[in-house]
């Protein structure tokens, strides 16, 4: 378990994290960069920092084309810089259309270069999909703290990712409620004591849809999320249990977890976030409402806690709590998580950039719902698998496996 994302490294020596900032850098807020701050993590990222009591500052708000989002967060936040990555988005904006005191930047080379500066204490990684890993990289590379909720980066570049991180001395924190979960359960005990990792997964919306009627379902359907408020894609994933089988990939690398040691269950309440099983057979859970708020401060603040505006268990009301295996016949996508998390390489890219080209054809109608899984096992197994790749190798079987998909026929 390697010591750069502030777990116990399996030597047992203590986490390397050991003094806490409680979001504060020698006296003054920890400098926060927030890219992809339109979206649904970078909205809640701003509310945790909204109810920091000046702790955190806003420093740096990046989004791709959402111009218009971005300049109210400006307004509200005043951060030293707003960038919109797309050119053609950003030719929307003058410079009467920020506070006084906001610069902008604009382009993925003008983003990297204010991920290094040196006034970045943090930067939070929420930028959707594959294209994430640039920025995340970056980051990395500077060395920076990085609240990683950009899960894509781990399942593409894994091993290369969590190399650099230990070569920069950078600290990668997860935000995913899951992965968050299981790094506060490890604290229980060393690296060399865990028997297993148990994630936990709400089941969607298509819990309990039989076979035959998940080929019919809808896109309406799938973004009717029973538990979670998430982007468009993501929702998608939870109704094929894919997001599931891209996180066995990440914690594969994230904790240095070999994958038969890595398991799924189906707990619809969204309570418990994920559970560690130990030698001794204790297991550990992380519990809290669905609140995206909790693991992001976590992130920001750890090793140290401080109180903030997530919501809070009731436990004056009855509560139950849940959990079934997942059924791997309906739900074949966590087979594919599994198989990508044990051969590693370029399995995880593969299956990634599939599924993100997948996703986008059921929601444009041109896939089943039932195609998701069965496309990106398809170009799993076809793709040219690569056990060492290159960051170059993985970005150009990104690119194959999305071509790949293309070619599939309207359904």
């Amino acid at each position: 378990m390697p010591p750069s994302q502030c777990a116990p490294p399996s030597n047992g020596s203590s986490a390397p994290c050991s003094s806490p900032d409680r979001g504060e850098v020698d006296g003054r807020p920890l400098r926060v960069a927030v890219l992809g701050s339109t979206g649904s993590i970078g909205r809640s990222t701003l509310d945790v920092v909204a109810a920091s009591h000046g702790r955190f500052e806003p420093w740096l708000l990046a989004a791709h084309r959402s111009v218009a989002p971005l300049v109210e967060q400006a307004h509200r936040f005043r951060p030293a810089w707003i960038v919109v990555v797309d050119e053609a988005a950003a030719a929307q904006l003058g410079a009467a259309s920020l506070p006084a005191g906001t610069r902008l930047a604009v382009g993925p080379d003008a983003l990297d270069e204010l991920i290094q500066d040196s006034a970045v204490d943090r930067v939070v990684s929420a930028i959707a999909g594959a294209a994430g890993l640039r920025s995340t990289w970056t980051a990395v590379a500077a060395g920076k703290g990085v609240a990683l909720a950009n899960k894509e980066t781990l399942v593409m570049a894994g091993p290369l990712v969590m190399q650099l991180a230990r070569q920069t001395g950078a600290i990668i924190l997860p935000v995913d409620s899951e992965h968050s979960a299981i790094h506060q359960a490890l604290l229980a005990g060393s690296g060399d004591e865990v028997a297993r990792i148990v994630l936990t997964a709400s089941g969607g919306p298509f819990r309990t849809r039989s076979r035959e009627a998940l080929a019919a379902a809808t896109p309406e359907e799938a973004l009717r999320h029973p538990t979670w408020s998430m982007g468009p894609k993501i929702t998608v994933d939870s109704a094929t249990m894919m997001n599931k089988a891209l996180e066995l990939v990440e914690a594969r690398w994230l904790f240095d977890m070999p994958a038969d040691r890595l398991a799924v269950m189906v707990h619809p309440q969204s309570i418990v976030h994920s559970l560690v099983e130990f030698v001794d057979g204790s297991v550990i859970a992380q519990l809290s409402p669905p609140d995206m708020r909790l693991p992001i401060q976590y992130a920001l603040t750890y090793p140290a806690r401080t109180a903030g505006p997530a919501r809070r268990l009731d436990f004056t009301q009855p509560l139950t709590l849940e959990f079934e295996p997942p059924d791997l016949e309906r739900f074949p996508a966590v087979r594919l998580g599994h198989e990508a998390a044990a051969r590693g390489g370029t399995a995880g890219a593969v299956l990634n950039a599939a599924n993100e080209e997948a996703v986008g054809g059921f929601l444009a109608g041109r896939l089943r719902f039932t195609d998701i899984a069965e496309v990106c096992a398809r170009v799993l197994d076809e793709h040219p698998f690569e056990t060492e790749p290159t960051l170059d190798e993985i970005h150009r079987l990104d690119a194959w496996a999305r071509q790949e998909v293309a070619k599939w026929a309207v359904a």
